[in-house]
Parts: structure tokens; C-alpha cells; sequence
């Protein structure tokens, strides 16, 4: 037991021999691990590094372009080669070259697909295309994928001198005035070279090459880098020159320069230079007017003048040089003839024959000019001419002139006649005998003192009189007339300010009025007072009987009207009662009012009504019915007054017309009933059976509800 098996043993030695080896290759495994680690690492960096340096080399362009610039308007055999694109592996044949722009698409370009060679098939206008911009591609053959990202450049077109400067808008004609001072004529002159902008093919001169006439010395003065304004030396001369044709020229100053011409005419017009003024063509006038009159075109005045006609050179210009120092006269030129029209546009009296003498001098409206030694001289030493005008004055008949023409005077009305209101102030520069007529007296209030004028009452005026207007004025109109032949007046207006007494009574408006006993037992009355504040109302009301104050009261008793109160229920009947009406200077009115009371209604409208609702059915007993109550009615109905609406403010009449004075009128009334459309009618109709007595104007009253 003690010893092992044979066996056993050499399983325990194999055991130890297999993890000896397993301890070993583990060891191997290590120093792999620790190999391998640090050698992926250092191919991680490599790919890295190789990537990064692809990375760089693919950012630099590997196709190259000859850059080129082409010259406009080339003499050359096209198509004409211009440059070519190439890289390292051109050679190899697997690429395609492309290009595309707007120098493509209009046949100006093209490149060989398969060398790169890149042509020019047309000359280039380079006003029209300075610059072409090119897109270059290439594309690999076997794939037809781009090889790279696209590449862009341009193609400059370098100028030549091929266009020379152009006028622009330059005016083919210009007006000029004959006396046009030196300096600017105000004529612009503008020219534009389409060559390449700063260069000498596009910078410019313009000048003038040729005139004709030579004189006066036209010049170009420049402005701005493409402006110049013409300019004049000396004096234009109508009558010599009428035109004037000048030459510019706009030259560049390429190689070679280049350059074009304009002409301009020049028009001179005529104007108030030299020996051209105007001429009287009378050296006196003589004319008459008459004096204290107001006159057109007395006379006129004819000159001579040289210059274009309707020009302002030759239309006159009339002036005064003395005689008209009080600005009676005016001076107006004829737009036509040319003629000076004197006029007379203030009155003046000259008393006896007399003669004006007047001095008048004419110009034309542009003022002189003249030419000395080459240099316009403006307002020229030459004078304007001038003439004599005599004015035979004659005397008229100058009317009477009233110190004042219109006056006013105060007065009370009601004054007793024969007071004088007015005595006129009158001065004659023709006459000291003139007399005086009444000329409007309406109401014939007054009478005038034929020598003196003087103005007297001869009846009482009265305030409220229909001649007096509404300002209480009261006109009368006197004349003056003179003993000359033919006789002259004038007139004045004499307004006679009414001022108001208490010459009128309050009084009422209506002295005959009804109520209605059994709904109300009050009346209003209503007041009229001709007179003015402070002589009118508010007034006050007073019973003037004692009999009355047992029956009624005045409420209220004082203002601009008053109310008539019963104090018990009264029968129907007319009832007279005497008022006191004062007015606020307490003037008294006294007045009598005719109360008629009455009783207002019917007491059959509701019995007719529901009679008259019945259905058809009920004819014949109807009929009956309404015939036996029209026949009742017919004997036993008075005259009895239909309900009336009350129009508010708590007064139950209105003022109408109305003309009887007495008793009530004894009428008949008849009810009729007609057939039923949407309801039943009713008719009311009331027939007068006594003659009315004296009328009145006024009176008021009830409106039927």
C-alpha cells in the first residue's frame, strides 16, 4: 500500500509534463501579445498617417491650366488654339476634358475632349464680353465619374482702340438772342467712349474744329470728364448773321486715336440792339376830354421800330415823364398795333377851360443793348425818345354834392308833428341856386323845405306801422337839384330810427274760447302786446268782476300768458267773465272773455259699436234695431261734441280759426253704420241748424281723440 502502481506514476509524469508545456506556451503567448500590441499600434499610425498624407495630396490640384488672356477683334485663322490643360498621368489617355460657360454656348470656345487643348473659333468684341467665365471638368473614361471637383477660370479680352467717342443727345439746333452776353450760351454737350474705362482708348477731348461764321468766337469750356458747354466771345449781329453752323469734334487718345464730329446750328434771334428803337411818328398830340369823367382810350400813340415784329424787342413800352404827378392818366400798350392807348381813370374838377399838358416817353420792354469794340454793352447810351400831349379840358355841370349822402336820425315814435328831423349841408361847384324834392316818403310822415332842404314831421310816425322794416327804420330820400342846363342831382337817404313807446294795450288773442266742464276745468289765454321790451310782457292777469272771482281764478296769474281755473264744476252754458291784463310799464288792457262750456262725449258710441260688431246672421233684426234707434236719435239727440285728444303740456286747446261769436250751434248728429271689412266703421256727421252770427278771427279748439 505503500507504493504506488507503475501505472499511476507515469499518469503524474505525463500530468507534469503537460503543464510544464502549457506554462511555456503561455509564456510564448505573452511575449507574442507584448510583440504584436505595440506592432498594431505602430500600423494603426501608418494608416493614419498614409490617410492624412492622401488627404494632403488629393487638396492640391493635380490639373494644371496655362492661365490666357485673348486680345478683342483678333486678325487670326480660326479656330484658333489658346492653351492647354495637363497633369502628370495626362498621358495615359483614360481621361475626357469638358468645358461649359457663356463662351461655349455662343461658339466662342470649345477644348479637344481628349488632349485638353483648349480653341478660339470667332474675333471677340470685348464692349460686349470683357471677360468669359470658364467651368472645366474631367470625367475618367472607363467609370464617366468626375475625376475631381470642378475648376472655374477666366478669360480676360484685353481692349483695343476700335471705338472712337460718341456725342450723345448732342442738339442739332439752338436758339440764341442777338444781344446774348459773353460767357455760357447754355448749350451742353455730352460724348461717351464704349472703350475700356481709365485707359487712353477710352479718355476723350472735344473741341470745336470749325465755325461759320467766325465771329463771335464759339469755344467748348469743360465741365466734366464727358461734359463741355459751348461759350461765346464777342457780339451776334442779327442783321449780318441770322445762323451760325458749329463743328465739335470728340477725339481719344488711343493708338491709333480715334474720333468723331457734330454740327450744331446756331439761330440768332433778333432783339432791341444797335440802332433799333422806337420812334413817335407824331412829335405833338393833342386831344380834348371832358372834365369830372372817367375816360377809355382818349387817345393813342403810334411809333416806329425797326425790330422783328411781336418780339420784346420791338413791342413799346409808353411811360410819363410829366403831368401826371396826381395819377390821373394811364398808359396801355396795344398788344397788336403796337400803339399807346392814353386814358383818363380819375375824376378831377378843373373849373374853367383848361389845358394838360403831359410828356410821354416810350421803350421797348427788353431793354437796349449795344455792340462796341466786340463787347455788348447792355441799357446802350441812346435815349428813348419822347413827345408832347395836349389835353383841352371841358367844363360840365356838376350836381349838387351832399355833405353826407346818407344819415341817420332818432325819434320817438308818436311825436307830435312839425318837429324837424334834419337840415342837409349841400355845396354846388357849379351853382349856387338849387333846390330841394321829396323823392320817397311812403307813409307821406314829412315834408321838405323846398330852398333849404329842411325835413319835418307832418303826422305822428308810428313804430308799428307796415313801412317801418324790422329794425324799426323809416326811410325818406331827398334830392338836390340845380338851375343849370341840363339840370344835375344827387341824392341823400335820411334813415329815421323809431324808438318804441307804451302806446299799446295787452290784450287777448282770443276773447271767445270752450271747455270741456266734465274733463277740465281750466283754459289758457294767450296774449298780444304790439309794443316792444320793456313795454310788453310778462303781464299780469286780474278778474275784474267780484261775481267772477266766486266762479274762477286766474293760475297762473302773471307771465307771457295766463290760465282761467274753475272753482266748481260748472253747467253747459256761455259764461262772460272780465279780465284785467297789465302789462310791465303796468299799462292796462282790460278785456272780456266768452267762455262756452260744454259736454264733451257720447254716451251711445259703445251701445252702437257692439251693435254694430253683431254678425250678418242678425240682419234683419239689425236693420230693425238701427232703424228704430236712427228714428230715437233723430228726435232725441242735441248737439253733443266728440272726445278730444289732449295735445300735452297740460293745456286742452290749440288755436285754429274760428269766426262765431253767441250761443252754441244746435245740430243733429247721425251715427252710420256701413258693413264690416276688417272691423266696423263708425261715421260721425254733424249738420248745423241755425245761422252763425258775428264772426271773429281766432279762437281755439279740442282736436277729437
Amino acid at each position: 500500500m505503500g507504493c504506488s502502481s507503475p501505472r499511476s506514476f507515469s499518469s503524474f509524469v505525463a500530468l507534469l509534463v503537460h503543464f510544464q508545456q502549457w506554462k511555456d506556451s503561455m509564456k510564448i503567448t505573452f511575449l507574442v501579445l507584448l510583440v504584436i500590441f505595440p506592432a498594431l499600434s505602430f500600423c494603426s499610425g501608418c494608416e493614419n498617417a498614409r490617410k492624412k498624407r492622401d488627404l494632403l495630396l488629393r487638396t492640391k490640384r493635380r490639373w494644371v491650366l496655362s492661365t490666357f488672356q485673348i486680345e478683342e477683334e483678333m486678325t487670326v485663322i480660326y479656330p484658333y488654339f489658346l492653351s492647354k490643360t495637363y497633369n502628370d498621368k495626362s498621358a495615359s489617355g483614360k481621361f475626357r476634358f469638358e468645358i461649359s460657360g457663356d463662351a461655349v454656348d455662343q461658339g466662342y470656345l470649345s477644348i479637344d475632349e481628349n488632349t485638353g487643348a483648349i480653341y478660339l473659333h470667332k474675333p471677340v468684341d470685348r464692349e460686349k464680353h470683357p471677360r468669359f467665365h470658364v467651368i472645366f471638368d474631367v470625367y475618367d473614361k472607363e467609370t464617366n465619374l468626375k475625376i475631381d471637383k470642378k475648376l472655374a477660370f477666366n478669360v480676360d479680352v484685353n481692349d483695343i482702340n476700335d471705338n472712337p467717342p460718341q456725342f450723345i443727345n448732342i442738339p442739332e439746333t439752338v436758339t440764341v438772342k442777338e444781344n446774348q452776353e459773353e460767357g455760357l450760351l447754355g448749350v451742353e454737350v455730352i460724348a461717351y467712349d464704349p472703350d475700356e474705362e481709365n485707359s487712353l482708348n477710352s479718355r476723350f477731348n472735344i473741341s470745336v474744329i470749325a465755325q461759320h461764321p467766325p465771329e463771335p468766337k464759339i469755344q467748348a469750356k469743360w465741365i466734366s470728364e464727358r461734359m463741355v458747354h459751348l461759350t461765346v466771345d464777342g457780339c451776334f449781329n442779327y442783321e449780318k448773321d441770322k445762323k451760325h453752323s458749329i463743328t465739335l469734334e470728340a477725339k481719344d487718345h488711343g493708338t491709333p486715336p480715334m474720333s468723331s464730329t457734330a454740327v450744331i446750328m446756331l439761330n440768332v434771334v433778333d432783339s432791341n440792339t444797335n440802332k433799333y428803337m422806337p420812334v413817335f411818328k407824331e412829335r405833338e398830340y393833342q386831344t380834348f376830354a371832358v372834365e369830372m369823367e372817367t375816360h377809355d382810350d382818349i387817345l393813342r400813340l403810334a411809333v416806329d421800330d425797326k425790330d422783328s415784329s411781336n418780339t420784346d424787342g420791338w413791342h413799346a413800352k409808353y411811360f410819363f415823364i410829366s403831368g401826371n404827378e396826381e395819377d390821373i392818366f394811364k398808359l396801355e400798350t396795344d398788344p397788336i398795333t403796337n400803339e399807346g392807348i392814353l386814358s383818363i381813370t380819375k375824376k378831377k374838377k378843373y373849373g374853367k377851360i383848361t389845358t394838360v399838358n403831359l410828356r410821354i416817353g416810350v421803350e421797348n420792354i427788353e431793354p437796349f443793348s449795344k455792340c462796341e469794340n466786340g463787347k455788348l454793352i447792355k441799357q446802350g447810351s441812346k435815349l428813348p425818345d419822347s413827345v408832347s400831349v395836349k389835353i383841352l379840358m371841358i367844363k360840365t355841370n356838376h350836381p349838387p354834392e351832399f355833405q353826407k349822402t346818407n344819415i341817420d336820425v332818432f325819434e320817438k315814435e308818436e311825436s307830435d308833428p312839425g318837429k324837424v328831423l334834419f337840415t342837409p349841408e349841400v355845396h354846388d361847384p357849379d351853382s349856387t341856386s338849387f333846390r330841394f324834392v321829396l323823392v320817397e316818403d311812403p307813409a307821406n310822415w314829412v315834408s321838405v323845405d323846398e330852398k333849404t332842404g329842411e325835413i319835418r314831421t307832418t303826422k305822428k310816425m308810428d313804430r308799428e306801422s307796415p313801412f317801418v322794416d324790422d329794425d324799426n327804420v323809416y326811410k325818406v330820400v331827398i334830392a338836390a337839384i340845380d338851375d343849370d342846363f341840363p339840370p344835375a342831382s344827387s341824392s341823400c337817404t335820411i334813415s329815421i330810427h323809431l324808438g318804441d313807446i307804451n302806446d299799446h294795450k295787452p290784450h287777448l288773442v282770443n276773447s271767445s274760447l270752450i271747455m270741456c266742464g266734465h274733463r277740465n276745468n281750466k283754459v289758457m289765454l294767450y296774449v298780444e302786446d304790439l309794443d316792444a321790451d320793456p313795454y310788453s310782457g310778462p303781464f299780469s292777469f286780474h278778474l275784474d268782476d267780484y261775481e267772477d272771482m266766486k266762479q274762477w281764478k286766474l293760475d297762473p296769474a302773471y307771465g307771457q300768458q295766463g290760465g282761467l281755473v274753475t272753482l266748481k264744476p260748472l253747467p253747459s252754458g256761455n259764461f262772460s267773465v272780465s279780465l284785467l291784463i297789465r302789462d310791465k310799464q303796468n299799462n292796462i288792457g282790460r278785456n272780456t272773455l266768452e267762455v262756452q262750456v260744454l259736454v264733451c262725449g257720447d254716451r251711445y258710441t259703445s251701445y252702437l259699436k257692439k251693435i254694430c260688431m253683431r254678425e250678418d246672421a242678425f240682419g234683419p233684426i239689425i236693420a230693425g234695431l238701427l232703424l228704430f234707434l236712427l228714428l230715437l236719435l233723430a228726435f232725441s239727440w242735441t248737439c253733443q261734441y266728440l272726445p278730444f285728444k289732449d295735445l300735452g303740456e297740460g293745456e286742452t286747446q290749440t288755436p285754429i280759426f274760428y269766426n262765431q261769436e253767441g250761443g252754441v250751434p244746435v245740430c243733429n248728429t247721425e251715427v252710420v253704420c256701413l258693413p264690416p271689412t276688417s272691423g266696423p266703421v263708425y261715421i260721425y256727421s254733424t249738420k248745423p241748424t241755425v245761422t252763425p252770427q258775428k264772426m271773429n278771427n281766432n279762437f281755439y279748439q279740442r282736436n277729437p281723440t
